[in-house]
């Protein structure tokens, strides 16, 4: 520790927002350079490693090879596959001194596919998978959480390559099971489910998603079966049809002063009693009103309706549309739509073919037949009877609403929904034959005719992971890593200033380190005190903690403590145990 480039501090940073990147700071794992981005010193960097080291060996286990490409990438293969455009300012560009475009990677499926073009040409080839480990930058609008959202990041990239839809599922499956080896290895909490494919294409998809309060992902599982999602991915069961033949006609009633929904609730109530039970916001149907910017920079209104009692969760919506922007309408837009009053907006000025020309798409549970109370295009007045399928219809639905603790789960039929957060760790995809075809990937099959090849996609956030086990690990006094990934096996304290303490920590070192283990020896003398040291340790999270102080003072006991730092157990070993003893802790 006397010669470590580490320093620790006792402050949290000032800009710190979770804590894992709190306590990274203040244990001298990574240092800001930039915003969302990040210098890693030796003892993060030892933890770095060491996650790329399992990813490795999972990797390596199921016969893919590692290859590295450039961080920096001409813009031509990004052309061919739209991404340079759907990327949009989510990306670092530059220019050569040719005036030559390029940007700094993002992620790389189209080198992936244009290497293997570019050296194979048979269905003998195949199949193949290929992974990197390496550096990405995206230019984030707001990077946040430290290395949980940063502008350069480290990811372990992976695709496989076959010849048929079989193939693919076979590469699916076993990266799938890698996945699940690499993330029990690497010792968090964490939950697979369906996921949407968003910018990256293709069908099939899952995300890994380490379990944590201050995540930015939020998923779904059933109480009564296994079904999990992140909430972008969730399909709602819609009602079945139901027949309107004795419903009302639609009816428009005054409704002074109702721009809300709890406004118009209260005056339904008040003017319109049911006979059956009390208005409540789920009758209603509200019209939400976004804009829409696509990559090329054009802007769309788009009308989302959905049940009075939800709101439109962002996220979700921003996944079925990805990579198109999404934004609130705001006046100076609404103005310009002469049809839209606001506050009292319905269906009738909503619609492609409407006099307002806005496209309009309904959630899921605004099914044929079903009846509602919604605006009337006037203001102070809403239309009440209003049945979907026989009043008005939509250009289509969308899954935009929020999902709730209790919904009811679209997989069984007695489950309901329950709501958790987590850390997007790793996701896997089934990308067919999209950039193949982009790149024209063709392989001549076993009949000798050219066929597209079927890719599949693998990603694992490599520094993200060093945050989210972090951030399931931690304690109120620190860091706390998983042996499998510590910077070092044990963390040796020479507690005292007697020239015996530190002989005796010194041998002890010396054991370890001959013995194979890795050892953080706080060998500071002088002013530092024991209780600085013992706060160092505790902080830093190295798993045994062991203290070489006054017990090896009496030659007839000469005694360590070897303290666990996750659960706070101590115990005293001879110190000429203590190699053999910290060795089948370590070692298991």
């Amino acid at each position: 520790m006397s010669t470590l480039f580490v320093r620790t501090l006792r402050e949290d940073p000032s800009d710190a927002e979770v804590p894992s990147h709190r306590l990274l700071v203040r244990a001298g794992y990574i240092r800001r350079a930039a915003p969302g981005i990040y210098t890693w010193l030796p003892l993060g960097l030892a933890v770095l490693r060491k996650i790329e080291g399992i990813i490795r060996d999972e990797m390596n286990a199921i016969g893919a090879q590692e290859v590295s490409f450039p961080a920096l990438l001409p813009r031509e293969p990004y052309e061919a596959t739209n991404r340079w455009t759907e990327y949009g300012d989510g990306i670092f560009r530059l220019k050569d001194r040719k005036d030559a475009d390029y940007l700094l990677g993002p992620t790389h499926e189209e080198m992936f596919t244009l290497l293997v073009k570019d050296m194979y040409s048979s269905y003998k080839d195949l199949p193949l998978s290929l992974y990197q480990i390496q550096t990405k930058y995206r230019d984030e609008a707001r990077p946040r959480a430290g290395l949980l959202r940063g502008r350069e990041f480290t990811m372990k990239d992976s695709y496989s390559f076959d010849v048929s839809d079989a193939g693919l599922e076979a590469s699916y499956q076993n990266h799938r099971d890698a996945y699940v080896r690499i993330f029990d290895r690497l010792g968090f909490d964490y939950a697979i489910v369906r996921a949407t494919a968003g910018a990256m294409g293709g069908s099939k998809s899952e995300e890994f998603l380490a379990k944590a309060e201050v995540g930015e992902d939020t998923y779904v599982r059933c109480t009564a079966c296994d079904y999990a999602a992140n909430v972008e991915a969730v399909q709602v069961r819609p009602p079945a049809p139901v027949s309107y033949d004795a419903t009302p006609p639609a009816h428009a009633e005054a409704t002074p002063d109702t721009p809300t929904i709890d406004s118009l609730v209260a005056h339904l109530n008040a003017a319109f009693p049911r006979d059956d039970r009390p208005w409540v916001a789920g009758d209603t149907l509200k019209n939400v009103l976004v804009m829409l910017k696509h990559p090329d920079g054009t802007r769309e209104p788009l009308a989302i309706g959905l049940p009075g009692d939800r709101e439109v969760d962002q996220k979700r919506l921003e996944g079925q549309l990805e990579p198109i922007e999404v934004a609130p309408m705001d006046e100076a837009e609404l103005a310009r739509h002469p049809a839209l009053v606001k506050g009292y907006i319905g269906p009738g000025v909503l619609g492609e073919e409407s006099k307002s020309g806005i496209r309009f798409l309904l959630d899921p549970r605004v099914a044929e037949g079903t009846r509602w109370v919604t605006g009337a295009d006037v203001h102070g007045s809403h239309v009440i009877d209003m049945v979907a399928g026989r009043d008005f219809t939509a250009d289509g639905t969308i899954e935009a609403a929020e999902v709730r603790d209790g919904d009811a789960c679209p997989n069984c039929a007695d489950g309901i929904l329950e709501t958790a957060r987590g850390i997007e760790m790793g996701h896997v995809f089934q990308l067919g034959r999209k950039y193949a075809e982009a790149l024209e990937l063709k392989v001549l099959d076993e009949n000798g005719k050219l066929v597209t090849v079927t890719m599949g996609s693998y990603g694992i956030g490599v520094t993200r992971a060093v945050a989210a086990i972090a951030e399931d690990t931690l304690d109120e006094i620190g860091l706390c890593w998983p042996r499998h990934v510590a910077p070092a096996d044990v963390h040796v304290v020479a507690a005292g200033k007697e020239e015996a303490v530190f002989a005796a920590a010194e041998e002890l070192v010396a054991g370890l380190t001959a013995a194979g283990l890795d050892v953080i020896y706080d060998d500071r003398a002088g002013k530092i005190s024991p209780g600085v040291k013992f706060k160092d340790a505790e902080l830093i999270g190295v798993p045994t903690i062991v203290t070489v102080g006054r017990g090896v003072a009496d030659p007839d006991n000469r005694v360590i403590e070897v303290k666990d730092r996750r659960t706070g157990e101590r115990q005293e070993v001879p110190l000429g145990d203590a190699v053999a003893a910290l060795t089948a802790i370590v070692r298991g």
